[in-house]
């Protein structure tokens, strides 16, 4: 069973239009509702971190996104270096 909101008229449709798209297309496709995300993540952000510079809000972004255990050994003490 899968889980959906869009009926099966609509995404007969979707699948068409993803399936007639070329490669590339699907590329920018995933490229521009990645960059959409990154905006919604980081106004979420902004908004509960409000004093944070630009620079310690991408921070906590790759934190999200990479994990805890991970962003500590990419990033080891950067947001503290920011004083976070």
């Amino acid at each position: 069973m899968t889980l959906t909101d869009t009926d099966a008229a609509t995404m007969a449709r979707m699948d068409t239009s993803y399936r007639q798209m070329t490669p590339a297309e699907k590329l920018q496709r995933v490229r521009d509702l990645t960059k959409m995300a990154d905006r919604l993540s980081l106004a979420g952000l902004r908004a509960r971190h409000p004093d944070d510079s630009a620079v310690v809000l991408s921070l906590r972004l790759a934190r999200i996104r990479l994990g805890p255990d991970l962003f500590d050994r990419a990033y080891p003490g950067a947001l503290e270096a920011h004083g976070r």
